[in-house]
């Protein structure tokens, strides 16, 4: 059974028009007034096809016109009859010739753009082009996430279905293929008599009826308090009772005249208040099984309210004129200059400004694109459980963005122009779609496959692709991770970065993909994506952004653009700082950082004091555009000392970090990767875990097993914190603004204390140096230590037991990292005069601990590394106190931790005392001493044989035994073969033959 044409459906004003009021019964004005209206404008108008101009501000023109496609045409074939009334159907027996055809055009003139379009200087439809009418409603301020026609005809707008009160369908469109409709089956009669007077109407498929939707939003932004909220959490009357008036707040009202004020056009609405508020609850379940419909009801409905709001501001501006007509006007050249926060607000209107002279603030409301963007739905969908049954429905999903596509220009609207007769007209865009003229409309012209589009006359908008995918945390086990592609719009574009964690909300698509571009053919599978409404920072958890880490710029994009979770609350505030005011903040902090591992106090205050991290400092004199203040990491030392596990915890709770392993990384897997785009097949860079932890905290675990090529790109991120990427054709600098915490295990699963780190962990000594902290985890045995280790693990696994390992108070894991993100992002320190000389002092004295008068060579105790590791923890530990300026007690506790770690890890084993040697060079002073009087004696030993005196070469067996009897200490045949080794590349001795035949002969001066 065909559907109802358009030319019979009744009440369409209560879907087309913006206003909240009820559709005007279709008997209200009579006939013949109307008849008498339509033959005074049409004897008014010069031209035969007279259209009516804009009506007043808030009142649609009936008389424009938009063809059933979505196309604004210039030249429309027919006349309206009775444009005055809408909803009259036209009686095919009744009316004149002029006013039978059965197609009828909905007018194209809206409350929203029906006065503020601008009109066109190009010439009129009698030279052969086109020219936009008045009342044409412009595509291009609509939505790029909401492909909506409930307010702006489109391409689809014909194909919507609306159902009457009886239930039954009634298609909105002309249908060739019949004239006559089950609800009218007589042409002669009319539509309004079959269906029995007017109706209210709901959208086909749902129970949306436009005007009750609107009613009800307009009222939960006039009425809803903060107590509906508190009520649906859970609190009691009496905890509403005593917050006062600030309970009865109306939020979203001073949120509205906020955003009138400061120029913001989004609206942030929480769907957890619609769904507190009573009068909202069935708008929300609406929300998320009809966003296309609902969503822009609510644009509408925030449009009107800030159409009254300006209204009534504009009443008292003039009932204050009224009021004080002989004051004085204050002169504007002797005001200050606003600030530039309130450039955007409405100027303030002085007292005896002329009424003509207001500014027209109902105007700017009506202009202003008001967009509504939901947020805070009750579950999160996991990417990989979202199926069909999710399309076009409002989800929320959780990821980590890997990559971000440049700007796109999005076509909203193609101008198409008539090469025969140069008649041009605009097509909407639906969804990608352009319903693309066959035929040119002009009735003179007609000509079939003439209309061709003009770029350059076609209206874009911004749009970016953001590749999300699931984080390493939410992965199924044996799984890989899944991803989707979010498409974002207008205000969102460039929110996101690649290593951002977000929830993104918005509606789920699905659109056909074609076999061949060139071929109208789709394939069966569909392509998904989310069309994003809002972008949120998760997870409270986590920490905030450095504000000295991350640019100044991008900071406050972020901050202003993106509604972030770990936002610190007045209270957290005061709490914060009631906090930082304890003596034994230090301590608490400590503790409350992964509590359920046993001891490792110094270490857990090394990691928290990565946390906080020093400011970055940029100094153009100093040669150097930036200093890092960032601190590094590394735990080295036995298996099962909780290293791991330390990991673990720093990065669920870091901003932006990436967890991974030595063994399964690759050089450009912590770096950037050169891939094909899936979709424009061009070379595109893939950011790295490196890249991707830019502004947070990169764990390594496994930091030993990775092979060289892998080690060797640490070097410039630990240190410039920059990855330089040259190849494919692609040359850039990408930053890598990270700390690293990395684990090493031992070489032989055993730490030998025999031994310096480098030998221990195999690793390069100039990597080692550029760690901040190198912490030894040893597992030794100590009866005291391991019951009351024994204790705590078996305690883990009673019920009642806490999970921490001490019983003294710790912080939760929520307000800790309230703490942090408040430190990183409010505090950066100083250095005083006195903290400077207590660092000055301190590495004077830690360069003196190798300075001994007796000894032959002099032992480093210290670098300008270990200097500059003082300075960054000073600050962190300044930070951790909420201090704005480093005092010397900051300056203690930092050179405490560099010597605890030193003594730790730089000890040489042979004589108990600190080498940095160990570190940057791989081998301490003692040793390199001890080489140098082997090779001594290894060259004594040759000079007294008789043998080699005469020339001849001495077995070489013999010589490790001559020189082992007259040494006073045990020597190793590593250390002589070393040696000999040493000496021979010096061309002091030539070792012949192989093996046992070996000989060595004294080479002497020619």
């Amino acid at each position: 059974m065909s559907s109802t044409p358009s030319s019979r459906l009744r009440g369409h004003s209560s879907r087309n028009s913006q206003s909240s009021t009820p559709a005007r019964p279709s008997d209200a004005t009579p006939r013949s007034t109307r008849s008498a209206a339509n033959a005074a404008a049409a004897a008014a108008s010069s031209s035969p096809l007279f259209f009516q101009s804009s009506s007043a501000r808030g009142t649609p023109a009936p008389g424009s016109q938009l063809a059933g496609d979505g196309m604004i045409i210039s030249s429309p074939p027919r006349q309206l009859s009775n444009a005055g009334d809408r909803e009259t159907t036209p009686r095919a027996s009744t009316r004149p010739v002029a006013d039978s055809s059965p197609v009828r055009y909905d007018p194209s003139s809206s409350p929203v753009r029906s006065r503020h379009e601008p009109q066109s200087d190009i010439p009129t439809s009698s030279s052969g082009l086109f020219v936009r009418q008045d009342g044409a409603a412009r595509i291009s301020s609509r939505r790029g996430d909401i492909h909506s026609d409930a307010f702006a005809p489109t391409p689809a707008h014909r194909r919507r279905i609306y159902v009457g009160e009886d239930g039954m369908p009634v298609r909105e469109g002309h249908d060739p293929a019949s004239e006559a409709t089950f609800s009218n089956l007589n042409p002669d009669t009319s539509e309004a008599d079959a269906m029995g007077g007017d109706s209210t109407r709901v959208i086909w498929g749902t129970n949306i009826s436009v005007v009750d939707s609107m009613a009800s939003f307009k009222n939960f932004l006039y009425n809803y308090a903060k107590k509906y909220r508190m009520w649906a959490d859970g609190a009691t009357e009496d905890e509403t009772r005593a917050l006062g008036a600030t309970a009865d707040e109306k939020e979203y009202l001073e949120m509205l005249q906020t955003m009138r004020r400061m120029g913001v056009h989004g609206l942030n609405l929480d769907a957890r208040n619609l769904k507190a508020y009573p009068a909202t609850l069935k708008l929300w379940h609406q929300l998320q099984a009809y966003p296309q419909e609902i969503i822009p009801l609510m644009d509408q409905a925030v449009k009107d309210v800030m159409v009254e709001l300006a209204q009534k501001e504009m009443q008292d501006l003039r009932r204050a004129h009224a009021a004080g007509p002989s004051a004085r006007v204050r002169d504007g050249s002797s005001m200050p200059p606003p600030p530039s926060s309130d450039l955007n607000a409405p100027t303030p209107v002085a007292t005896g400004t002329a009424p003509e002279d207001f500014p027209d603030l109902v105007e700017e409301a009506m202009i202003q694109p008001w967009k509504v963007m939901p947020f805070g739905l009750d579950k999160t969908i996991n990417m990989r459980d979202l199926d069909p049954a999710d399309i076009d429905k409002l989800i929320s999903v959780k990821g980590l963005v890997i990559r971000t596509t440049p700007v796109i220009p999005d076509m909203k609207e193609a101008y198409f122009k008539c090469t025969v007769c140069n008649h041009s007209l605009y097509v909407a865009i639906d969804r990608g779609k352009i319903a693309e003229p066959t035929i040119c409309p002009r009735q003179a012209c007609q000509s079939k496959d003439s209309m061709e589009i003009v770029h350059n006359r076609c209206v874009f908008a911004d749009k970016q692709v953001i590749k999300l995918q699931e984080t390493p945390d939410s992965v199924p086990d044996g799984q890989t991770p899944h991803s989707v592609s979010l498409c974002v719009y207008d205000d969102l574009v460039d929110i996101c970065k690649a290593g951002d964690r977000i929830e993104a909300t918005g509606i789920f698509r699905g659109n056909p993909v074609r076999v061949n571009p060139r071929q109208r053919t789709v394939r069966a599978l569909f392509k998904t994506y989310v069309d994003v409404l809002h972008v949120q920072k998760v997870d409270k958890r986590k920490l905030g952004i450095d504000a000295s880490t991350i640019e100044q710029e991008l900071s406050e994009q972020v901050a202003g653009d993106v509604e972030q979770t770990r936002k610190v609350t007045a209270e957290e505030e005061a709490k914060i700082k009631a906090t930082a005011a304890r003596e034994d903040i230090y301590d608490l902090l400590s503790r409350s950082l992964a509590p359920s591992i046993y001891e490792l106090d110094d270490v857990k205050k090394g990691i928290l004091l990565q946390l906080f991290g020093g400011t970055n400092k940029s100094f153009a004199k100093g040669g150097s555009p930036r200093y890092r203040g960032d601190v590094n990491v590394l735990l080295c030392g036995d298996p099962s000392t909780s290293k791991s596990q330390l990991l673990q915890y720093v990065h669920k709770i870091a901003p932006r970090g990436v967890y991974t392993s030595g063994k399964g990384s690759s050089a450009v897997g912590l770096t950037a990767y050169v891939t094909r785009d899936p979709e424009s097949r061009q070379l595109v860079l893939e950011s790295g875990a490196l890249v991707l932890s830019d502004g947070g905290v990169c764990c390594i675990d496994e930091f030993d097993k990775m092979n060289e090529s892998t080690r060797s790109v640490l070097h410039e991120v630990m240190e410039q914190q920059t990855v330089s990427i040259a190849k494919a054709g692609i040359i850039t600098t990408l930053n890598a603004r990270t700390s690293i915490l990395a684990s090493a295990n031992p070489i032989g699963s055993k730490y030998n204390p025999n031994l310096p780190v480098p030998q221990n962990i195999d690793l390069p000594p100039t990597l080692l140096s550029r760690f901040d902290l190198v912490y030894l985890v040893l597992d030794r045995i100590d009866e005291v230590n391991d019951r009351r280790l024994a204790k705590h693990l078996v305690g883990m696994y009673l019920e009642d037991t806490p999970e921490n390992a001490s019983r003294e108070e710790i912080l939760p894991v929520e307000f800790l990292t309230a703490y942090i993100s408040y430190a990183r992002n409010n505090i950066h320190p100083s250095i005083t005069p006195p903290a400077a000389r207590a660092l000055s002092d301190a590495y004077v004295a830690m360069r003196s601990l190798g300075s001994n008068i007796q000894a032959a060579e002099k032992r480093i105790t210290a670098t300008t590394r270990q200097l500059e590791s003082m300075i960054r923890l000073s600050e962190a530990h300044a930070k951790m106190r909420l201090s704005h300026v480093v005092e010397e007690s900051d300056v203690t506790e930092a050179v405490r931790l560099i010597k605890s770690a030193i003594k730790a890890s730089a000890t040489d084993a042979r004589t108990g005392l600190i080498d940095m040697g160990l570190l940057s060079e791989g081998g301490s002073a003692s040793e390199r001493r001890r080489r140098e009087d082997l090779k001594r004696a290894v060259i004594q030993a040759l000079d007294h044989d008789p043998s080699v005196r005469s020339g001849n070469p001495i077995r070489y067996t013999d010589l490790y035994r001559a020189v082992g009897e007259g040494s006073s200490v045990e020597i190793e045949g590593a250390e002589f073969n070393e040696a000999v080794k040493s000496l021979e590349l010096e061309s002091r001795v030539l070792v012949s033959g192989e093996g046992g035949r070996r000989s060595v002969r004294r080479v002497t001066g020619v």
